[in-house]
C-alpha cells in the first residue's frame, strides 16, 4: 500500500478514509490470507498449550482467543508502519487496517468454541485438544480453498491449495504426536 492510497483529505484539509483503486478494494475484500494465517496460528497454539489440571478447557479458549488479539495487533502494528505510513497515520486508516486484519483474530474464534462444548460430546481433556485441532485446521483447509477460489482460480488449484494447507496440518498433528506428553 502506497502512502498515497493510505490518507487522503478532503476540501477542508481533514484527512478522509483511505480509498483505494477499485482492483485493490476487491483484493481486500476477498483476501482470506489472514483467516488461513490465523487458523494455522490456532493449530499451533493448541499442539503447543500443555493442559493444565485446573481449568483446561478455560486455559486452552482463552489461550487461542489470547494469542489471536495479539497477532492481530502485530500484525495491523506491521501493515501500518511497514508500510512507513507514519507521516500520514490516521484514525481512518489504522481502523481500516485492523478490518483487514480482523480474520486472524475471527480464525481462533471456531477451535475456541469446540474446545469450550467439547463436555457437551462427552471428551476429557485430551479429545478436547484433539477437537481443537481439527476445527482449527479444517478451517485452514476451508479457507484456503475458499481464497483460491475467489482470486478466481481453477477448481483444480483450488484443490492444490487445500491440500498443501492439508499437509502443512498433517504436520503440526505430526507434532502433536511427536511431542505430547
Amino acid at each position: 500500500m502506497e502512502i498515497a492510497e493510505v490518507a487522503h483529505r478532503d476540501g477542508r484539509g481533514r484527512a478522509t478514509a483511505p480509498s483505494a483503486r477499485p482492483e485493490e478494494a476487491e483484493a481486500a475484500r476477498g483476501d482470506y490470507s489472514g483467516a488461513v494465517y490465523g487458523s494455522l496460528l490456532a493449530a499451533s497454539v493448541v499442539v503447543g498449550a500443555g493442559v493444565p489440571e485446573a481449568f483446561p478447557r478455560l486455559h486452552l479458549v482463552v489461550l487461542l482467543l489470547s494469542t489471536g488479539v495479539v497477532f492481530w495487533a502485530a500484525h495491523v502494528f506491521a501493515r501500518l508502519f511497514g508500510a512507513r505510513i507514519v507521516s500520514h497515520l490516521s484514525w481512518s486508516a489504522m481502523r481500516s487496517m485492523a478490518r483487514e486484519e480482523r480474520p486472524i483474530i475471527e480464525a481462533a474464534v471456531p477451535p475456541a468454541l469446540a474446545a469450550a462444548v467439547s463436555p457437551l460430546f462427552g471428551l476429557g481433556a485430551q479429545g478436547m485438544v484433539w477437537l481443537a485441532l481439527v476445527v482449527a485446521l479444517a478451517g485452514q483447509v476451508g479457507w484456503s480453498a475458499v481464497a483460491a477460489g475467489r482470486a478466481g482460480a481453477s477448481r483444480g488449484l483450488m484443490a492444490v491449495a487445500g491440500l498443501v494447507n492439508l499437509l502443512l496440518g498433517l504436520i503440526i498433528v505430526l507434532l502433536k504426536v511427536a511431542l505430547q506428553h
